[in-house]
């Protein structure tokens, strides 16, 4: 408890969420877009936000669409990523809509300009929008086919001015092996950019890994579905896996 009561604001003012498509989804029920689990993430960001943390957030779409498996239903690449960038789009607006049910004032930003939609990117609008504290949900990736939304959001995080690209996943952080796979697997707690490359760890893809590296954006890979995990990774407590400059 004493520490806890040291460290009492976050560490991190502006951070960007990297959420994959798959945690919209209940694969029980078959369901692409589950709003229970929207409720879930939209109030772990609330609570993110409750504590005066800046957040941006890049949604992946693979819930409903993936641009690579496209190609064996005879879908080129190109076109593939597309539909795949449209499918971030509707994971963007539902979860816009799980937050504002919370008050949570949220606008979604597209890299494809849809203004019956949403509002074009545009950096200085975004960084606006959090300033008067509203969560920003980027959608359509980078607006081109061939880049990942791991991409997206280190370009992203890059051009806000983030202090922290945090990855949610349902692992609780950088394993040594597929922990689902290889049991005797163990996690890092933390990482340098240099060793993450050499031991290709795949913390993120190529692309996005060397903007964060670039720009000295530390990133946490930590388990989205833990309880409160969100809290304590912006108020610096050791949880996850930090992958940072080694400084």
């Amino acid at each position: 408890m004493a520490g806890k009561e040291q460290n009492k604001s976050p560490v991190y003012k502006r951070v960007l969420l990297k959420l994959s498509g798959e945690v919209f989804q209940n694969r029980n029920e078959g369901e692409s877009l589950d709003p229970k689990v929207l409720s879930s993430i939209a109030g772990q960001i609330k609570s993110v936000r409750d504590l005066g943390v800046e957040v941006a957030i890049v949604v992946g779409g693979g819930n409903i669409f993936r641009g690579m498996p496209g190609q064996s239903c005879g879908i080129d690449r190109t076109t593939g990523d597309f539909m795949g960038m449209l499918a971030t789009v509707i994971n963007s607006l539902a979860l816009q809509a799980a937050l504002e049910n919370l008050d949570v004032q949220t606008r979604v930003m597209t890299a494809i300009a849809m203004p019956a939609v949403a509002e074009p990117f545009i950096r200085r609008r975004a960084m606006r929008h959090m300033e008067k504290g509203r969560t920003v949900i980027f959608g359509a990736g980078t607006g081109n086919p061939y880049f990942t939304t791991d991409t997206a959001a280190a370009l992203r995080a890059s051009e806000i001015g983030a202090d922290a690209l945090l990855k949610g996943t349902k692992v609780d952080g950088v394993y040594t092996a597929d922990p689902f796979k290889v049991p005797s697997a163990k996690r890092y707690k933390q990482l340098s950019y240099a060793t993450a490359l050499s031991k290709n760890l795949r913390v993120m893809d190529a692309a996005a890994f060397s903007l964060c590296m670039d720009n000295k954006i530390p990133i946490v890979v930590f388990n989205f579905f833990k309880k409160d995990e969100i809290i304590r990774v912006v108020m610096g407590e050791p949880v996850g896996t930090l992958v940072h400059d080694g400084n």
